[in-house]
This record gives structure tokens, C-alpha cells and sequence, in this order.
């Protein structure tokens, strides 16, 4: 007996390490091979494969490519027949050998045929300098207009891209410096110009056409292009999905005997048909975040005539509430996503017991003793339980099942150990807790690990995305699957989206809910799905900005001024004008030019006066903003004044000050004018809004709820994200007056107030009492970082 070092063997390890070295591994590279058991096993087996064919030491190119080749087969029984092309020579490139795992991993059955396989891999394809030298030069004179104007600020990637893809097989490096050779020839060496930063306005051209491409357009209830422009924001990971069926092609699928006639009974249930699932747990509200996994889940879907589930991942009956389930499904169903069926894992507790079961009598499965506090930490020491007799662990989950066993005394554990070095996930617990759905009828109830795979297996789901932190769940998916010979999907892992200046663990937000810095999940401030509803954000923005954001393997964190953009985009083409005064100041027009007020007819949308009209009245006594007035203005300023008339919007009037009446205490209380028409004088320096016989109303004014980017960044905010709270998040005006035409508006209408910016119902209104919620300003503040 010996001891191990790191899962190989003491013995064998200063031996491996001399022929990892070798191989051109550095000593610190050799060394960290060595800690990973499988790889080192697998790349010790094709160097002494490679050795017996060559008879001789491995060069290092040829070691390179023997270390890609074991870190990346996912299926041993290719590793001889690549070894044979990698050391005689037929497999010599990086590019090569990527098709030839990718060969392999498609065509998991035997015998592989040789002929289309090396035709594929490139296998004798000889490119020779000529043929560089003349893909280069049709490349360039392609361009060649383009290269004269920009010359070294223009892209010179896709001179490179458009030149490997006329020569798939050729070496990269080679046209990298044809490509340099030649473009030196065209434009001479560098210029001063050429050095500097490519100028600003091509920049802000580029920037701006991106927008407009991105940018959905709304017609006929539909949104054109809103599926195109998520598929083509697509990008990394998304591009190399696998068709329906062909799971056994995705890069990490572990195919085993029954792979293929599992794969073919899927497609006779599904008749080859996209499949995806939007899995929340129903124990909080969704966020941002969660946007992008329901336009990416559902939009997948809808782009390849496929259909996605709803399906609630309620096995933690602790936590789960039934707002929440409601809560969940009404803001997809806001989004405008139509769930093809609303399942619950719960919905397969007896199945997935019955699997467990069946786990168990497979060996691969087994009760343990351990408490949760022992399983916790890097590296925890192997279960003493692990090989305990099958038929003792059948009747210990037996026990568990009826209760003769308090939480945390026994769980069932799967014999695997993850990509994050976690050995044996538990697959069931017990839980003392009535469940939502099932009542008491289980006291056992099964993980995320253990769930999640097999739901997905049982609705027949093609494509299982979800978010990178979930990757180191892939090897605990497939081999699931694999244990039970059930159909194995695959699972995708795309980057989450954030965004600065919030936070949305739903630990931190109930945080924020005691410490009374919000009043709820669905407070303005947040940006959970409730709280953006309330606020005003239209449904439709936030699916453009998930899509302009695009999906990336990479975790992206954005500016909120780029969703409020994608919001003013949408309002300002669906919310109706109307004029509100936040701090009133009353003017009295002493030459009214009638005996009763007049009604005045105001466009919905000035820019398309066919979208209608609404009425407001016109009398004698009108409010303006007291901004709007001063006595002794600053140079600009250009509304009333002195001197100065300003005209009154949609009116046709224009109003001149005669007379400032101002309380004893010196406040300006209000104003006496006269009046005129505007075509009966000079054009005045500005036209101001006003009401006239208003509703009164309550408005919210709402700005950033934190002062930092990163309120939960230690060296941003040492004190923690409840310490950086903005004090002047919200602001109330409660006699706010609003003009009359709001007055059947109802929770979520939504309004331009103009020059004010874009303002929605809050559900707090009631008869008689509106209350508004400012949305966004109308222009992104300048003042904002």
C-alpha cells in the first residue's frame, strides 16, 4: 500500500513528472497536471503511445499537441487512433487537431471512417506560400478603398479572418505576416495620424448605428425584429449550439452505449422540435437579471419554432411562497412570453424518487451520516459511508422516506466528484417542512443537483441555459443522466447580467425592506421586474436592452442609463403628452381675451398629430413653474422676466409681466400679465407649459438608490452597501398639479409631462387622488457618471 499525492500514486509521480516536462510542460505546469488524476493518467498513456510509435524523445510541438489532445477527449477509446496521427505527423497543427476532436465527438460510433475524417481534419493538405500570398492579396484588394482612407486605424482582423477562411488549413502566423508584408507595401511605414486615436466621430457614428440596429421597432402589436436582433446579439457559446438530436456533437457531452437510441427516442417524441425551460425557485421576486434568462430562454424558442416551459424548481419548501409563484409568473407573462406549459419539479417527486432508488441499487448512490458543517470547506475527506452495502443504503433511504430520521442526520449522496473539486453532491435531504403542492407527503425532498437534470430529462428539454455559476454543475448533469441511461440534454452556460448601482440578492434586498431604506420588493429604487413595473419601465424596453446587451459567455455589468435609454426609446413613442407643474406659481392674465375659458386642443404626440388630440382648458388664472419666472434673471435666461414675454404652449398666446405680487414676507405669490396673440408680435425668446383649472396630485421623484457603482464591493463602500445609501433617492411633491386630461388614468398609464420627462399611475392612487412616479428625465443627466 502507498500513499496518494493528490490522486496519483507517490511512487509513480516523480516518474510522470521527468515525462510531463518532457513534453516541453514547465516544471509549475507538469506539477499542476499532476493534481488533476484523470488528465494526467490520460496525457501519461498518449505520451507512451507516441513513444512507441516514434521510438524516439517527443518534440515539444508534438507534446503540445498531445497535452491538448488528453485535456480535451472527452471519449478514451479515440485516444490511440488520434495519438497515431498526432506522432506520425498528420495532425501537426492547433487547427487540425480541434477537428479532429470535433470529428470524433460527432461520430461517436464504429468504425470511424478514415478517409472523410482526414479529409475533414485537413490530413495531407498542403498550403503553400504562393497560395498566402495570393488569398492575402484578393483580401486586401477588397478593402483596398477603405484601407487608403483609414489606413492603420482600419480593422486589420478581418483581413486576417477573410484570409484563413479562403485557407482553412493554413498556418496563422504565415498570413499574419503576409497580411503585415502587404499592407506595409500598400500604405508605407506609420504616419503621426496613424498613431493617434481613431477620432471621436467615427467612433460616435459607429455607436449610434449599433443603437439604431439594435433598436426594435413595434408594429402591428408585434415587435418587429425583437427575435432577429436577440439572435443576432448572440454571440461566444450561443453560436456553436447543437440541432435537436445532435447533443452527442456539443463540446463535453459524455456519450455512453445507449446514447444514440436515446437520442432517437427524443426525437420521436419531440419530432425534432427546440425545447428550452425558464426554472426559477419561487422563493423571491425576479430581477434584472432574470430578464435576460427569460428572453433568452423564451426568445431561443420563439427564434427556432421550439417551446419553452415555465417550470417553478420548488424543492425547497422553506423558502417558498405562494406571492411569489404568482409573482413570477405574472412578470413573465408582462414580458410577453406565453409559457407552453407551467410545470413544478414537484409535479415528478414520485419519478425522481423512484430514480434515486434505482441510483442506489446501481451503485452509485448511498445514505451518509455526515453533518453539513463536514461537508463544507475545499477538499473534505471521502465519506466513511461511501461503501456501505447497496441493500443498506436501500433500506436507510427507506427510513429516511417515512421519517425515522431528524434533518440533518442522513442524506443521500451520488458518487461523483464535480469540476469544482466537490465530492458526492447530496441528492435528498430531510426536511420537516408541509410542502406548498404536496402537503406531508414527503419529509425528503431532492436538491438542485440532483432535480434539475432529470426534470429537463423528463420534458424532453434540448437546451438547458442557464448561468455560469451553474458550469460546475455540467459533470454532475451529464453523469446523472448517464447513471440512469435516461436522455441526457445539454446544458449551456451563458454570463449573468448586473447592473451598477443596485443589488439584487434577495438576502440583501430584505436588508434593505427592515432597515426601511425601501418599502418593498416592488419599491421604484430596485430593479426587480415588480419594482420596474411600478416605476414605469414598459415591457418592451426591457426585452430591447436584454437584446442589445446580447449574450455573452462573459458575466456583463451595465450602466443603468443604458436600460433608461432603451425605456425613453419606447415612451417616447407610446406615452401621450400631457403639462404638469411640480412647485406651482399662479399667474393671472388680466386681459383674458374671453368670457369663459377656452378649450384648447393639445396633439397626444406633437411629432405625429395623427395619433389624436386631448382637451384642457384655458382661463384666466393659470400655474406655471416658478422656475419659470425671475426677477432678475441671469444672462440666458430666457423664460419670464421683466421685459421678457414667453409664450404659453398650444395656446397661440403669448403672456408679458405687468405686476409681482409678493406676501410680507417678501415670496412671490403670484404673477398679474397680459396677453396676446402670437402671431400679433415678435416670436418671444421660449414657449413655457402651464395648467389651468388642474388636478391636484401627488408625484415621486426617483433617483439612484446608492451613491457607488459597487455598493457591494468592500473597497468601494467599507461600511457595506446598507451605508451607502443616497439620501436623496426619492423626493415627494404632494401638491403637484396635473392638467385635467389624466383624470381617468388608471394604475401603470403612462404619461410625458412635458419638459419634466415620462411619469406612470402608481398603484397607491386612488378616486380623486392620483399619485405619479417619475420614470426617467426626459435626457440622460449630464451630471451622472
Amino acid at each position: 500500500m502507498f500513499l496518494l499525492v493528490s490522486g496519483v500514486p507517490a511512487m509513480a509521480a516523480p516518474d510522470s513528472l521527468a515525462l510531463f516536462t518532457s513534453l516541453g510542460l514547465s516544471e509549475h505546469k507538469a506539477r499542476e497536471t499532476l493534481k488533476n488524476a484523470a488528465l494526467s493518467t490520460q496525457l501519461r498513456e498518449a505520451a507512451v503511445q507516441a513513444q512507441q510509435i516514434l521510438g524516439s524523445t517527443i518534440d515539444k510541438a508534438t507534446g503540445t499537441l498531445l497535452y491538448g489532445l488528453a485535456s480535451r477527449l472527452k471519449d478514451i477509446r479515440r485516444l490511440s487512433f488520434l495519438v497515431s496521427y498526432i506522432a506520425s505527423k498528420k495532425i501537426h497543427t492547433e487547427l487540425q487537431l480541434s477537428a479532429a476532436l470535433e470529428y470524433v465527438r460527432s461520430h461517436p460510433l464504429d468504425p470511424i471512417d478514415t478517409v472523410d475524417f482526414e479529409q475533414e481534419c485537413g490530413v495531407g493538405v498542403m498550403v503553400t506560400p504562393e497560395q498566402i500570398e495570393e488569398a492575402v492579396e484578393a483580401t486586401i484588394n477588397r478593402h483596398r478603398p477603405q484601407l487608403l482612407v483609414e489606413r492603420y486605424h482600419f480593422n486589420m482582423g478581418l483581413l486576417m479572418g477573410e484570409a484563413r477562411a479562403a485557407l482553412k488549413w493554413a498556418d496563422g502566423k504565415m498570413i499574419k505576416h503576409e497580411v503585415d508584408m502587404q499592407v506595409l507595401h500598400l500604405l508605407g511605414p506609420k504616419m503621426e495620424a496613424d498613431l493617434e486615436k481613431k477620432p471621436k466621430v467615427l467612433k460616435t457614428r459607429l455607436e449610434e448605428t449599433n443603437r439604431r440596429t439594435a433598436k426594435d421597432v413595434v408594429e402591428n402589436g408585434e415587435t418587429a425584429g425583437q427575435t432577429l436582433s436577440l439572435m443576432e446579439q448572440l454571440r461566444g457559446e450561443a453560436l456553436k449550439f447543437h440541432k435537436p438530436g445532435e447533443n452527442y456533437k456539443t463540446p463535453g457531452y459524455v456519450t455512453t452505449p445507449h446514447t444514440m437510441d436515446l437520442l432517437k427516442q427524443h426525437l420521436e417524441i419531440t419530432g425534432g422540435q427546440v425545447r428550452t425551460r425558464f426554472p426559477p425557485e419561487p422563493n423571491g421576486i425576479l430581477h434584472i437579471g432574470h430578464a435576460k434568462a427569460i428572453n433568452f430562454n423564451f426568445g431561443y424558442a420563439k427564434a427556432n419554432d421550439g417551446i419553452c416551459f415555465l417550470r417553478f424548481d420548488d424543492t425547497n419548501p422553506e423558502k417558498e411562497e405562494a406571492k411569489f409563484f404568482s409573482a413570477i409568473y405574472d412578470m413573465v407573462a408582462w414580458l410577453g412570453y406565453s409559457p407552453y406549459k407551467v410545470t413544478y419539479a414537484s409535479d415528478y417527486f414520485d419519478q425522481l424518487y423512484a430514480w434515486a432508488v434505482e441510483l442506489i441499487h446501481r451503485g452509485q448512490a448511498y445514505v451518509c451520516h455526515q453533518r453539513g458543517e463536514e461537508l463544507k470547506g475545499h477538499n473534505p475527506l471521502p465519506s466513511s459511508w461511501r461503501d456501505r452495502p447497496i441493500e443498506e443504503s436501500l433500506l436507510l433511504f427507506e427510513a429516511m422516506r417515512k421519517g425515522k430520521f431528524s434533518e440533518g442526520e442522513a442524506t443521500l449522496r451520488m458518487k461523483l466528484v464535480m469540476e469544482d473539486g466537490k465530492m458526492d453532491p447530496v441528492a435528498y435531504r430531510v426536511k420537516y417542512t408541509p410542502h406548498h403542492r404536496t402537503g406531508d407527503k414527503w419529509c425528503i425532498y431532492p436538491t438542485y443537483d440532483y432535480t434539475h437534470c432529470l426534470c429537463d430529462s423528463i420534458e424532453h428539454i434540448t437546451h438547458s441555459l442557464c448561468t455560469k455559476e451553474f458550469q460546475a454543475r455540467r459533470s454532475s448533469y451529464f453523469w446523472l443522466c448517464n447513471a440512469l441511461d435516461v436522455y441526457c440534454p445539454v446544458q449551456w452556460e451563458y454570463g449573468r447580467l448586473n447592473l451598477h448601482y443596485a443589488v439584487v440578492s434577495k438576502r440583501k434586498i430584505l436588508q434593505l425592506v427592515a432597515a426601511g431604506a425601501v418599502r418593498d420588493w416592488d419599491d421604484p429604487r430596485l430593479f426587480t421586474l415588480t419594482a420596474l413595473r411600478r416605476r414605469g419601465f414598459p415591457p418592451e424596453a426591457i426585452n430591447n436592452f436584454c437584446a442589445r446587451v446580447g449574450v455573452t459567455v462573459a458575466q456583463t455589468t451595465m450602466e443603468p442609463h443604458l436600460l433608461e435609454a432603451c425605456v425613453r426609446d419606447v415612451l417616447n413613442d407610446t406615452a401621450p403628452r400631457a403639462m404638469a407643474v411640480l412647485e406651482s406659481l399662479q399667474v393671472v392674465i388680466t386681459n383674458f381675451p374671453a368670457v369663459k375659458p377656452l378649450d384648447i386642443q393639445v396633439p397626444n404626440f406633437p411629432a405625429d398629430e395623427s395619433k389624436g388630440f386631448h382637451q384642457v382648458p384655458f382661463a384666466p388664472i393659470v400655474f406655471i413653474e416658478r422656475t419659470d419666472f425671475k426677477e432678475e434673471p441671469e444672462p440666458g435666461y430666457k423664460r419670464l422676466a421683466w421685459g421678457q414675454p414667453v409664450g404659453l404652449r398650444h395656446t397661440g398666446f403669448v403672456i408679458e409681466l405687468q405686476h409681482v405680487v409678493k406676501s410680507t414676507s417678501g415670496c412671490v405669490e403670484r404673477l398679474e400679465v397680459t396677453c396676446r396673440r402670437t402671431d400679433a408680435g415678435e416670436k418671444p425668446k421660449a414657449f413655457i407649459h402651464w395648467v389651468s383649472q388642474p388636478l391636484s396630485c401627488e408625484i415621486r421623484l426617483y433617483e439612484r438608490l446608492f451613491q457607488h457603482k459597487n455598493p457591494e464591493d468592500p473597497a468601494e463602500v467599507p461600511g457595506g452597501f446598507l451605508s451607502d445609501l443616497n439620501p436623496a433617492s426619492l423626493q415627494v411633491v404632494e401638491a403637484a398639479l396635473v392638467d385635467c386630461s389624466v383624470a381617468l388614468a388608471k394604475p401603470f398609464d403612462k404619461f410625458q409631462f412635458e419638459r419634466l420627462g415620462y411619469f406612470s399611475v402608481d398603484p397607491d392612487s386612488r378616486q380623486g387622488q392620483l399619485i405619479f412616479n417619475r420614470t426617467v428625465t426626459l435626457k440622460e443627466d449630464p451630471g451622472k457618471v
